[in-house]
């Protein structure tokens, strides 16, 4: 069986990094190349002047045709706003979401999906962290305390998506204590961020259970440079029978 492709993606709206034109089909060529089994998706836009009032979650799943899709607003922009958005060729066996706004700062979220893949069950977090170090190790803590995430740790789970943790301190104070391991690093081989010119590793992606990685990279075409503001990161995968 071939491996199942994961890819997470910050679209930027659709709009690309350094011409700041607002052209979704660039995203969704990019996205097509890689022909991902799942699609974890950061700053969708719906109904806002910027991305010309698009639904892009509908466009997306219109385009894709994959049977399972989930939005989450995030940050409200008027009558508009953007969030995450799930799309996956495999059924999702549940789907809930976590606020992570703590304090007084932008609104952000998780969402946790659990998969039912073709060789089995796991979980899957897609999210998009703050901006200030603290917060990020705040969000972390408050998403392993949430019932929805709890209720399935005893799955094989993969966390993905824009951690903007430029100096890649979320690993050994976070993650390692309970178990995950990160599979995007070292950093010098993950720089996502900016796009036409990558210096930060910030689009991660953790493990904890029975998964079997094949490959994870950065996609750096020419198309992916100019598309968006980060490049997608495409993780290849098997689940491993549980011995």
């Amino acid at each position: 069986m071939p491996a199942m492709r994961l890819l997470s993606y910050n679209i930027h709206k659709g709009i690309g990094g350094r011409d700041r034109r607002y052209k979704l089909q660039r995203i969704i060529d990019v996205i097509e190349h890689e022909n991902p089994d799942i699609i974890c998706l950061q700053e969708v836009d719906h109904h806002v002047k910027r991305s010309k009032f698009d639904h892009q979650p509908d466009l997306l799943q219109e385009y894709f045709g994959y049977p399972a899709a989930d939005f989450q607003w995030n940050h409200k922009v008027k009558a508009g706003g953007y969030g995450n958005y799930i799309l996956s060729r495999f059924p999702f066996r549940s789907i809930s979401h976590v606020c992570l706004k703590l304090v007084h700062r932008k609104k952000r979220g998780a969402q946790v999906a659990v998969i039912d893949s073709p060789e089995g069950e796991f979980a899957l977090v897609n999210w998009h962290l703050g901006l200030a170090e603290k917060q990020r190790q705040n969000q972390v803590a408050h998403l392993f305390l949430q019932k929805q995430f709890q209720q399935q740790e005893q799955l094989p789970t993969m966390i993905v998506g824009d951690f903007n943790d430029w100096r890649n301190q979320l690993s050994k104070g976070q993650f390692e204590p309970r178990g995950f391991t990160q599979i995007t690093r070292p950093p010098s081989r993950f720089r996502s961020f900016p796009a036409y010119m990558p210096m930060g590793a910030l689009d991660k992606a953790f493990i904890k259970g029975n998964f079997e990685i094949h490959e994870t990279r950065i996609v750096r075409r020419q198309l992916s440079h100019v598309a968006s503001d980060h490049l997608p990161l495409v993780i290849d995968f098997h689940l491993k029978s549980p011995e």
